[in-house]
């Protein structure tokens, strides 16, 4: 895992790849622009990207870290050299644990605004609540886990104003996403049946329609290779046959849509 370290004066520098003793870091949600807008890997390494949109999302991290006394942030843009095949298969199968793990989740709304139109003046909760409802956030597949597995995770808006976590908006949490409000208390998520994790992430989508069977990795715990071009149907296929294996039931029959996830506990 490679992460973000600030350095004194607010400089940013990316750190080794850390195998073990992982310092204490904070970790972004966050919904993805155009490609052409977010810092990547070799944007950071080369000093370049100060320019993209997607930076506003990066100082935004680097500013709240230092408010919350820590050294380290992970973006996912910028701190997975997607280049390299292997580090993005071990990247997108460790994830759920990198999110779990995280000291602080800071989930960054950019369609959601806590000032009016044309000024600077906030306004009310029941304003921001309707954009809050609505955010795109809720609609992709990767945000399901990075709900779900970190036991802190914080909402921001795109002024970076804190609008809430998910213990304080358990109850809209569920009116939005379906899920009930004990996950949001910290409930193991092997409480739950595959069949029912499967009905909360049917509505998601992502760019690469194999993503949105390998977002679920983490979730059911289970370790996949990545065939990128292989198709939305062949992916789910492969992940339900391993969902299988791990938990010696049939993903389509009756057994093992009422039975419960043999997977981790969040801790």
């Amino acid at each position: 895992m490679r992460l973000i370290e600030i350095k004194g004066f607010g400089e940013l520098c990316l750190t080794k790849n850390f195998t073990e003793d992982i310092p204490r870091y904070a970790i972004l949600s966050h919904t993805w622009g155009g490609d052409d807008d977010e810092v990547t890997f070799a944007d950071f390494i080369a000093g370049a990207g100060l320019s993209k949109a997607g930076y506003r999302k990066i100082e935004f991290c680097r500013k709240q870290a230092v408010k919350d006394g820590l050294q380290y942030f992970w973006v996912d843009t910028c701190c997975i050299d997607k280049s390299n095949p292997a580090e993005l298969s071990e990247a997108i199968n460790s994830m759920f644990h990198w999110y779990r793990d995280a000291v602080k989740c800071y989930v960054y709304l950019i369609d959601v605004s806590t000032c009016g139109p044309g000024t600077d003046k906030s306004i009310s909760r029941s304003v921001w609540g309707l954009e809050f409802r609505q955010s795109r956030w809720f609609t992709r597949a990767w945000t399901l886990q990075e709900l779900i597995a970190p036991a802190t995770v914080e909402f921001f808006s795109r002024e970076g104003q804190r609008l809430g976590d998910k213990r304080s908006e358990e109850a809209l949490l569920e009116q939005i996403t379906g899920i009930p409000v004990e996950v949001f208390r910290g409930k193991s998520i092997a409480e739950y049946t595959v069949n029912q994790w499967m009905i909360w992430a049917t509505e998601r989508r992502a760019k690469r329609k194999e993503d949105e069977a390998y977002c679920l990795l983490g979730i059911f715990n289970v370790h996949m290779s990545l065939k990128y071009g292989e198709g939305r149907a062949k992916a789910f296929a492969r992940l339900q046959s391993k969902i299988q294996k791990h938990s010696q039931n049939r993903i389509s029959g009756k057994n093992c849509n009422n039975s419960k996830l043999d997977t981790h506990s969040r801790t």
